[in-house]
């Protein structure tokens, strides 16, 4: 486990943090690849539930927008019931965990740990899990993902859970998570720089595109 002091915490104490970035490292382990614990998947969420100054980050890479009035407002309703959802769910997994094993989820080896979420997943939650995934997390255009990213708010803390730690994973970097891109680079996926070089034209992920790679890539061999 990581030094939670060694990160600014934004919202989370120093125990939340700690347990939370235990519960991510069960839901995309570390093995012979980084997992959500390498990538920062936990400075990500905190990041997002510290209020409304990391919600949209600027497409020229400047910083982040400010949101106001309604957005703003609706915007604080929204996290307020993310953070609920958060203290809440740490608590269950601290009870739970105690119950089971005598001791706080922190604590307890990798296979209890693993017992313990299992325990905490409920069939029911896999249908609103499938559904959360197909948002676009909290980057995307304004208007658009504050509609696509609604189901959040309306699922249980384990699927919360696991749809932040994917997000946390492989989302640009400004937004707190996938640190020394060990997201994309798991996939395969170079990335820009930097946000303004998508918004400058000087980056395109054309390349991704299965119909069209073999094309591109000669065409990016001839101008090398």
């Amino acid at each position: 486990m990581s030094d939670p002091g060694s990160e600014a915490r934004l919202f989370f104490d120093e125990h939340q943090w700690a347990t939370v970035e235990e519960a991510m490292a069960r839901i995309i382990p570390t093995d012979d690849q980084p997992g959500a614990r390498e990538a920062g998947t936990v400075g990500f969420v905190d990041r997002y539930l510290s209020g409304i100054e990391y919600v949209y980050a600027r497409p020229d890479g400047s910083g982040f927008e400010k949101l106001e009035g309604k957005r703003a407002a609706a915007w604080r309703r929204r996290i307020d019931i993310l953070r609920g959802k958060y203290v809440e769910g740490i608590e269950e997994l601290d009870r739970r965990s105690r119950e089971r094993f005598d001791d706080d989820f922190v604590r307890l080896t990798e296979d209890q740990q693993d017992e313990v979420l299992t325990a905490l997943e409920r069939p029911e939650q896999q249908a609103d899990l499938e559904e959360a995934q197909v948002t676009t997390g909290y980057g995307a255009p304004p208007e658009p993902a504050m509609q696509q990213t609604s189901t959040e708010v309306e699922i249980d803390f384990f699927p919360l859970l696991a749809l932040h730690t994917r997000q946390g994973f492989y989302s640009d970097p400004i937004y707190g998570g996938n640190k020394d891109l060990v997201g994309w680079k798991l996939i395969g996926f170079q990335g820009p720089e930097s946000l303004a070089e998508t918004y400058a034209g000087r980056y395109t992920t054309r390349l991704f595109f299965a119909e069209e790679q073999i094309d591109w890539k000669k065409e990016a061999d001839r101008g090398a």
